[in-house]
Formats: C-alpha cells, sequence, structure tokens
C-alpha cells in the first residue's frame, strides 16, 4: 500500500514555508512530516496531493489503493492504532474533516467512503507556522521516544559537562561532542549521525541536532530548538526550527522562529522577538491577505527557502521573508519582505530569475546537491505567481 499525503486543507496556512515544499515536507521536533508517518506506519512508498507546480517534484499518487493522511498532527496510540486498522472505503474524521482514510486513488473521491469514524479526543495538530515553534518541544519528545527506544546511545565523552538523567540524551554514530556543557533537565537532547557540538557551547535542551550539523564554538542554544540536518549555527538561539541546508553560524539573536531550507543569515543579524511595549504579535497572513494576531508575546522570524541577510541585519518583531530574498540595506526591513526581493525594503526591485539559479546552485553545490530543472521551474512559478 501507499502512503498519499494531503495538502486540500493546510498548504495556504502554512506559506512561506510551502512555496516550495508539501505540508509533509516539514520539519519539526527531528522529523519532517513525511520521516514521521513512514516510520508510525512502516510504509516506502510516498506519494502526495499539493499544488500543481509542485508536481513534478513531490510525485502523485499511483492509482491504486492508499492509505491517504493530512499529515500535519501527532497521532495518540489510539489514533494509530484506528489508522492502521482502517479498512478499504472506511475513514477518521477530526473537527468535521476527513485525516485518514484507507481508500483507491483510481478514482480518487471521498464519495468511496462508506464508513467514518469520529475522533473524539484532542489531537495535537499543527495548523499555522508559528505552531512548528511553539510546540517543537512537544515534537522533540514524540520523536525521541520514537527513533531511540530500544536503542543505545553512544557515550558522551567526559570533556562534557553534563546535568540531568542520561536517558534523555541520545548521540548517534559519528557524533562528537567535546568541552561543552549539556541540560537535559529542562528537556530531551537528540544528537545525530556526524553531527557536532564544538568546545564551550552551552545547551538546554530540549534540543534536535540532526544528521551532519553542527553548533559552532562558543555557542548558547536554549530549548524547543530544532537544527535541521547539514546545518550550521553559533551565537543565541533559542526556541527556533531550521528545516535543513541552512546557516545562522555567527553571533546574532535569533527566536521564536522558523527557517527554511538553503537560507543563510550573515553574522551579526538580529531577530527581534518580543516588542518593546509587550504586545501580542501580529504576523503576515498569505492566505487572508493581511497581518493576524498571533496571540504570541514571544515571536521572532518566518523564512522561505534560499532568502539571505547580510551582516549586521536588524529584523523586527514578527517579520516573515519570502522564498529567495536578499536583505543587505541598512536600517529595519519591514514585517514582510516579499520573495525575491533584492534589498529587502518595500518597493525595491526584483532579485533577477536568473541570478537566483545561480546563488541557488552556488549555495546547493557545497552541500554536493545539484539543483535541477524542476527546482528552476518551481522558483519560476512562484517569481512570476506570487
Amino acid at each position: 500500500m501507499q502512503l498519499v499525503f494531503s495538502d486540500a486543507q493546510y498548504w495556504e496556512d502554512f506559506l512561506p514555508l510551502t512555496f516550495t515544499r508539501p505540508v509533509a515536507e516539514m520539519r519539526m521536533g527531528i522529523l519532517t512530516f513525511s520521516e514521521r508517518w513512514q516510520k508510525l506506519l512502516g510504509i516506502d512508498q510516498v506519494f502526495y496531493i499539493t499544488e500543481n507546480y509542485l508536481q513534478e517534484k513531490f510525485r502523485k499518487p499511483e492509482p491504486k489503493p492508499s492509505l491517504f493522511i493530512v499529515p500535519n498532527f501527532f497521532p495518540s496510540d489510539e489514533v494509530l492504532k484506528q489508522i492502521k486498522d482502517l479498512q478499504p472505503g472506511e475513514a477518521l474524521v477530526y473537527d468535521n474533516e476527513v485525516i485518514a482514510a484507507n481508500i483507491n486513488m483510481e478514482n480518487f473521491s471521498l464519495n468511496q467512503i462508506s464508513k467514518m469514524t469520529d475522533i473524539h479526543e484532542k489531537l495535537f495538530f499543527i495548523e499555522k507556522p508559528t505552531d512548528i515553534f511553539s510546540y517543537n518541544d512537544k515534537a522533540i519528545d514524540f520523536d525521541f521516544k520514537l527513533l531511540t527506544e530500544g536503542r543505545t546511545s553512544q557515550e558522551l565523552s567526559s570533556t562534557n559537562g553534563f546535568i540531568g538523567d542520561s536517558e534523555n540524551l541520545f548521540i548517534e554514530e559519528g557524533a562528537v561532542i567535546e568541552f561543552s556543557t549539556l541540560n537535559c533537565k529542562t528537556g530531551k537532547i537528540y544528537i545525530g549521525k556526524n553531527a557536532e557540538i564544538m568546545e564551550g557551547s552551552n545547551i538546554r535542551g530540549s534540543l534536535a541536532l540532526c544528521e551532519e550539523s553542527k553548533i559552532n564554538l562558543g555557542t548558547k542554544l536554549y530549548g524547543g530548538t530544532t537544527i535541521g540536518p547539514h546545518s550550521k549555527v553559533g551565537g543565541e538561539v533559542n526556541n527556533i526550527v531550521i528545516f535543513g541546508y541552512s546557516n545562522k553560524g555567527h553571533d546574532g539573536f535569533v527566536g521564536n522562529s522558523v527557517i527554511g531550507e538553503w537560507c543563510n543569515l550573515g553574522a551579526d543579524t538580529n531577530s527581534s522577538n518580543l516588542k518593546n511595549n509587550y504586545a501580542s504579535v501580529k504576523l503576515w497572513n498569505y492566505k487572508k491577505k493581511r497581518f493576524l494576531d498571533t496571540g504570541l508575546q514571544f515571536c521572532g522570524l518566518i523564512m522561505g527557502d534560499h532568502s539571505k541577510t547580510a551582516i549586521n541585519t536588524q529584523l523586527n518583531t514578527g517579520t516573515v521573508v519570502g522564498v529567495a530574498a536578499n536583505i543587505f540595506k541598512s536600517g529595519f526591513p519591514p514585517n514582510l519582505v516579499d520573495s525575491f526581493s533584492w534589498g529587502g525594503m518595500k518597493g525595491d526591485e526584483k532579485f533577477k530569475l536568473e541570478k537566483s539559479y545561480e546563488v541557488a546552485e552556488k549555495a546547493m553545490e557545497r552541500r554536493k546537491i545539484p539543483i535541477t530543472e524542476t527546482d528552476k521551474d518551481i522558483l519560476k512559478y512562484i517569481y512570476n505567481e506570487f
């Protein structure tokens, strides 16, 4: 059976993070939603129902029996069992929406469903970008158990200081940690394969440091933080999620933020996460086309893929940056920086599309990942349509 993820309900709610990916490919905790469901269900074949311009990269389902999933929630043991037990034509419903179904994609229609079962328990659902950092500590706990249960961690080097219960620390093969302090009293710490925490760093859980990522010398890192694969972090960070392949490698503060892939924050980039008057933060909503109150006192940066900041960049509380923007002008950029902005200020010219390809290609080459024509087509669509 194939696993099919649906974007029908939530894709627009997660912009700009989903301009370049389906909802299932966002990272939270240690894993992407796709990776998590594959492990939970034991299904390797993954397909997507998403925006047309993304379907060439993220494959449409094959016409055969499938397990259809709305991916952006964390199931309880009982709900996971219900999903596994679904028979052809059966579905699970939550808040009047189908969130899982055993259905044939040959003639895809919810009319195939002959039996719907309501889920009455409260589910851990992720509905907007700020939920990704707000509930990331819970996601790390979920993934930590999923990935480490029944396994043995590598030993922590004796050069380090450690506080808390050793059961809340897991170090994968090839990871290097020397002369740093790790505090698991505040949350679990997961160190991925071949990751590194350099000397002098102070780490408070919860933390997911994913495969091949690095925490640079003397970093101060607070909990609820995910550093996705092949990323670098330095300076001071608090409750941020980096999807992967992005760098915030130097001094400067970023907190309560989500950063996509292939981003780079220049030295001494600082992102405010608290307004001077302590008021609730408003954030740009692409679906509603206006700023909406998040209800959060702490909210920093939401940044789409391939965006960059220059050295000494200062970002306001609740800043949203689109895809492939370059922020380098003096002063605070506005709270919404358009995709492909060349400068970061309102009214700035667009970054030339061909030049954006060149920058993306060079950034991806550093990780030995080639940019494909499909990747370029996705960027071109965003450039022309958004």
